[in-house]
């Protein structure tokens, strides 16, 4: 199983950014995707979570009203589209896959992980 993160990059406050997760080796329609995110010398943290069909939506308070998870199961790529960027959004963002269809927020559900991509946000 392989998940490829992408779209991580230097924006200035306010702005946007877009990363997409191109997963391989699973039944993608499976698993519900995840995004985790980890700052330097802080504890991974949830993100946004979305189910198999796309029906079900969950996200972490700081993040509600800026950040959106799709995903395209033709594709088999998860997307997390952030506006509204702060300088506390700075970190490196993982995409991880879950075969059990609760606990979403739980990064022991997960697990497939995929590499980080830095997102970093100036003020």
């Amino acid at each position: 199983v392989q998940l490829q993160a992408s779209g991580g990059g230097l924006v200035q406050a306010g702005g946007s950014l877009r990363l997409s997760c191109a997963a391989s080796g699973l039944i993608f329609n499976m698993y519900v995707m995840g995004w985790f995110r980890q700052a330097p010398g802080k504890e991974r943290e949830f993100v946004a979570a979305l189910s198999q069909s796309g029906s079900r939506r969950e996200y972490a308070d700081s993040v509600k009203g800026r950040f959106t998870i799709s995903r395209d199961n033709a594709k088999n790529t998860v997307y997390l589209q952030m506006t509204s960027l702060r300088p506390e959004d700075t970190a490196s963002y993982y995409c991880a896959a879950s075969s059990v269809p609760y606990y979403y927020h739980d990064a022991r559900s997960y697990g497939y992980w995929g590499q980080g991509t830095q997102v970093t946000v100036s003020s």
